[in-house]
């Protein structure tokens, strides 16, 4: 275990050595938080709106603190996954400059060197995403502020969630890859379609029933939706208490994906969270499997 927290701290060490890849990670979630703000919230605010019966007025500062609570969401589900695969270069990095050539005729299994890797990149990928979600609350509290601190430990923990599942997705598709090109392809694609796959640039229940159904096989609809339904469980429960019609915001949740749907039955914020749980397992048992057969 030693020899493995020894490589994790020298992976950990070389990103914050490399200073354009730590100002690129650190100030991507700056520029996402303002672009979100600017093109997605006026998306965000008219979906929102059009599930609210005109015969009923909502305060701006609720739509507001809604629309706040949905963009820093969507956020957050994105740059939890992307971050990662920014964050992993080091493993591509190794191979490109021959590096990992040193590491195979030590004494170390392939084995340890990868897991020291993956614990590198979860390390990494929470720290740059723990500011990603000091800048969402600052984003919250000038919007429209309705999260207690049970809601904030709990968007943590879907944090923590979404980092291991993002690591160990990024892990594999990055264990293949021996140039700094072919990751930074990876990387665009996958920044610039999971936000679209995992409804965060629009709700899910917007597309079309075919894709919705196809979407709902993806773990990556259930993690959107957890943190969503932690972002908003303030919202809907200020919605309660000013007795607005269930009928109404049972719509407005449906709206905002904090009830997908999967063979017709909703699926529970427990479940979501049994889903992502077990999509880490079988991801790390992949990423385990392909690590420990390079050594043979």
């Amino acid at each position: 275990m030693r020899t493995v927290l020894a490589l994790m701290n020298r992976n950990r060490k070389l990103f914050f050595k490399d200073k354009g890849m730590l100002f690129t990670s650190m100030i991507t979630p700056v520029i996402l938080i303002v672009l979100y703000a600017t093109f997605l919230a006026k998306v965000f605010r008219d979906s929102f709106t059009a599930a609210i019966p005109d015969v009923i007025t909502i305060s701006d500062k609720l739509i507001n603190g809604t629309v706040a609570a949905q963009l820093t969401a969507s956020l957050m589900a994105v740059s939890c996954i992307t971050v990662t695969f920014c964050v992993n270069l080091t493993m591509v990095q190794d191979k490109a400059n021959g590096t990992r050539k040193d590491f195979d005729v030590s004494p170390v299994s392939s084995g340890k060197i990868y897991l020291g890797y993956f614990l590198a990149t979860v390390v990494n990928s929470l720290m740059v995403n723990g500011l990603t979600f000091v800048l969402c609350l600052g984003y919250l509290l000038k919007m429209g502020w309705y999260m207690n601190a049970a809601d904030v430990l709990w968007v943590l923990f879907d944090m923590i969630l979404l980092v291991l599942f993002g690591s160990t997705l990024s892990s594999i598709i990055s264990f293949p890859l021996t140039t700094q090109g072919q990751l930074s392809a990876v990387g665009t694609i996958v920044s610039a379609g999971y936000g679209f796959i995992c409804g965060a640039y629009m709700p899910i229940s917007n597309f079309a029933a075919g894709l919705q159904k196809v979407l709902s096989y993806l773990p990556s609809t259930y993690a959107t939706s957890l943190i969503k339904n932690h972002m908003l469980h303030g919202v809907f429960v200020e919605m309660e208490r000013k007795h607005y019609p269930g009928e109404m915001v049972d719509a407005i949740k449906g709206t905002l994906d904090c009830n997908p749907v999967f063979h017709e039955n909703v699926v529970s914020v427990n479940q979501m969270i049994g889903i992502m749980l077990g999509s880490i397992a079988v991801f790390g048992i992949i990423y385990y499997i392909v690590t420990v057969s390079s050594d043979r």
